[in-house]
This record gives C-alpha cells, structure tokens and sequence, in this order.
C-alpha cells in the first residue's frame, strides 16, 4: 500500500471519528509483508545500479550497488551505501527484467552483471536468487565484497558466481582493523574457499599513501593473494578524493581529507611487489 493510501485512510478516520487503529493495522499489514519479501529474497535494498565498461569486471557490466555494509572504510568513495536505510527497495522480478533487456549488449561485449556495494553479501538470499536466475539466462555473472561475510555465501550461491572481485585492504591485521573496523581473517578464509571451489578471482588493493603503504604490509597483502590458485589479475587501485563531498553532504567525519593519491613511483613499487610473486597486475 502506497504512502498516498495510508494518508487517505488516516484522513477518513479522522472526518469519521474513527481514531488511528485502521491505519496501525494497515502499517503493519504493509511491513509485514514487506519482511516476508525479504526473508524469501524477493526484495531487498538497493542503492542505484549503472551501466559500466571494463570497470567492475570483463566487458560492459550492469552494476547493482546494495545499501548496506559490514565494514566502515576510512577511505570509502560510496558513504552513502553504508547503511541499508538509505537505499530504495527493489523487488527481484523487476531487476530480473531490467537484467533481460541488456542481454544483447552482455552477449556482444563478454559482460554482465556485477554485484557490489556497499557489501552484496549483507542481503545473501535476494543475491543468491538474482545470481541464479541470471546464469539461468547464460549471463555472467560477478560479486564484489570484501568477504568479511563470506560464510553467507552457500554452495549452492557459489556455483552461480564466475567471478570475484575480492577487496584485500590490508595485510596486517592492525592495519586492516584500522581501515575497516573489522578483522582480516574472514577475508582470508573467503578467498581459500574460493580457490578450492575453482571459482575466479580478481585481488583488488586500494594503495594509501600513509595508511596502506608501508612495504611489510603489501607484503603481507601479496603473501594473502600469491596463495590463491585461481587469482588471475590483481587491481592496485590508487587512493582517490572523488567521494570526499558525498562524506560532507552526508554529515560524517571524513578522516582522510587530507591524504594525497600515490605517486607514480610508490605506485609502481607497489605494483612491483606484487609482480614479484608472478602475479598479473593492473
């Protein structure tokens, strides 16, 4: 029932005396309905979705931001993902048709959809559903999480996943608890299950002058990567301040506005540890 309604009904009632129990009840009505929705993975919280070429994996991607994330970034670029509450519901069926009418474009270019966020893997069930009714149709398909909620993903989810965009943003613990909030090793034993599965990764690293820099610790974060058999690239994405006014407007503390973007020679110092391990890098 649309907002519009809910107002109509509660105007009635007060023209008639009636009180506010038929609109408490229609609220409730509403709101369960929409849980259930949710609970069977039919709906869920969505940021926005956009239309990318050689961004967010192979070939021009339909991206789907969910709204929601475990994690608190120092250097997020989309603050305005971070809560769920934000965001807009969408029910499965009309992304599902949304998905359909890219088909040629996905055939013709060797793309697909991209599940990202905030954290794809925070609304498990309505991901498992898209992913499955998407590969059904012969599309590829790809998840882009830090996989600290890695445990969400069933066997069953995996196996409709051809790729994974996996954000390593730290290699040190202390480093990474800094960064995000949260701990490293969910991340780690995420990216272990997906090399035993066979499941294609891309290793992603985002390079922080000051914060993620220091050589031990793209070491380590190089160590993490070089383990997984099925890491075909690795991304060493430079630190940027493009989502520096979303902090602003969103009123939050923006804790590294006064950090600089690396420089070509750390960038490819760093790009260089990486390569030293025989991985691919970008």
């Amino acid at each position: 029932m649309s907002v519009t309604n809910l107002t109509e009904i509660h105007l009635g009632q007060r023209r008639h005396g009636a009180g506010t129990q038929g609109l408490d009840e229609a609220e409730d009505l509403a709101r369960n309905e929409r849980l259930e929705k949710i609970r069977e993975g039919a709906l869920a919280t969505i940021h926005s979705w956009e239309l990318v070429t050689a961004v967010d994996g192979p070939g021009t991607r339909l991206t789907i931001f969910f709204s929601g994330c475990p994690l608190r970034c120092l250097y997020c670029h989309n603050p305005d993902t971070m809560f769920a509450k934000d965001g807009q519901d969408v029910e499965l069926d009309a992304l599902l048709k949304r998905i359909r009418r890219y088909r040629p474009v996905f055939k013709a270019s060797g793309g697909g959809i991209t599940l990202s966020g905030g954290e794809v893997l925070q609304q498990p069930k309505f991901a498992a559903r898209l992913l499955h009714e998407t590969k059904k149709m012969g599309i590829h398909t790809t998840i882009d999480t830090s996989g600290f909620l890695g445990r969400n993903v069933t066997d069953a989810m995996l196996a409709d996943i051809d790729l994974v965009l996996l954000d390593v943003k730290s290699g040190n613990e202390q480093t990474y608890q800094k960064v995000t909030g949260r701990a490293l090793a969910p991340t780690i034993s995420f990216g272990d299950r997906l090399a035993a599965s066979g499941t294609e990764i891309w290793g992603r690293f985002v390079l922080v002058p000051g914060l993620t820099d220091d050589f031990e610790n793209v070491e380590q974060v190089a160590d993490i990567m070089a383990r997984w058999a099925t890491l075909s690239r690795v991304e060493v994405l430079p630190f940027h301040q493009m989502g520096a006014d979303k902090w602003d407007a969103l009123g939050r503390e923006y804790q590294l506005a006064d950090a600089k973007p690396p420089t070509l020679e750390l960038l490819e110092r760093v790009r260089g540890q990486f390569r030293k391990r025989g991985l691919t890098v970008y």
